[in-house]
Order: structure tokens, then sequence, then C-alpha cells
């Protein structure tokens, strides 16, 4: 005779008597980290990669991650490229109106901190997380698309630590 006599109505549905037992916190992370919609926003050459992670042959969508034009809709915003002082105001405008969770990724040497236009150009920014958080730079000129796609799965990672608590709205800047 072993401690449960009768298995109960709702647990005969289950394959193999099996109960899962987690959090909501857990629920909502994976979730949020297996349907990520990032913002297509491509400045320069990275955009070319970030393109090319995003057809056939690397293929985004397998993942999750579906491209959006609306900051609005988007909780990733992936900056590939040159960011000059005149597109900083603007990269940060979108950022803002980006809803809380977001997350950013700066693609390639040029966003990360300037490029090779760090010394010989006066209207490049050095590096976009003068104007916004960075969560995970990606290195290269322009990085590859399995840069871009280990990159995206360290955001993953980033999001499945969280906790439900820290969604205040108010990001320290990097």
């Amino acid at each position: 005779m072993g401690i449960i006599e009768k298995v109960p109505a709702y647990m005969e549905k289950i394959p193999g008597g099996s109960i899962l037992i987690t959090s909501v916190e857990d629920i909502m992370n994976w979730s949020r980290a297996s349907s990520q919609w990032y913002l297509l926003f491509g400045l320069a050459c990275c955009a070319i990669e970030m393109m090319a992670t995003g057809a056939s042959r690397y293929d985004f969508d397998r993942l999750g991650m579906i491209f959006r034009a609306s900051p609005r809709q988007a909780d990733l915003m992936m900056v590939c490229g040159t960011v000059t002082h005149k597109m900083g105001k603007r990269v940060k405008m979108l950022y803002d109106q980006m809803a809380d969770p977001k997350y950013v990724l700066a693609m390639g040497g040029c966003a990360s901190n300037g490029g090779p236009f760090y010394y010989d150009c006066y209207s490049v920014l050095k590096g976009v997380d003068k104007v916004i958080p960075v969560d995970v730079y990606i290195p290269g000129c322009p990085p590859r698309p399995e840069s871009l796609m280990q990159g995206t799965m360290k955001i993953r990672e980033v999001i499945k630590q969280q906790k439900l608590k820290d969604f205040t709205g108010d990001r320290p800047m990097a």
C-alpha cells in the first residue's frame, strides 16, 4: 500500500501522472524571452548583417523574434551602425517611446565605441551608451550573423534572470 491509494481524476489526464510546478515569474520570463520583438533600426553596414540574420539562412523568426517598425510595439532595440550626435537624439527619442521592459543591443564597433571614426570624426558619437543604456555589446566591423544570434541569446539570459519587481521603468544609465 503506497502513500496515495487512488490517483486524483485531474492527474489521470496528465501523461505519466506528472505535475509541473513553477512560478508565475518563471513563466513570464520564459514567454518574454521566447517572443522578442525587435525595432528595425539600421544605420550603416551592420544593418545589412542584421537583415541577413532575419533572412532565410539564419531566420530570426524561428526564435520567436519578429521585427517591428514601431517602437511602441518593440521590446528590443538593435542599434546597428554608426550613431552621429544628430542621430543620437532620435535614438534616445525612439528608446523613450518603447514600452518597459526594454533592452538594447549595440551591434558593431561603431555603435559600441565609435569604431574607425573614434579619432577622426567629430560628428560621431563615441558609443550609443552615451545616450541610452546598453545591455549587450557585439564586437566586429561588421559582426557576422552568428555573433548577432549569440548576442540575442545573451539578451534572453538577461530576461530569464529578471524578477517581476524589477520592472519599475527607471533604468540607470550604463
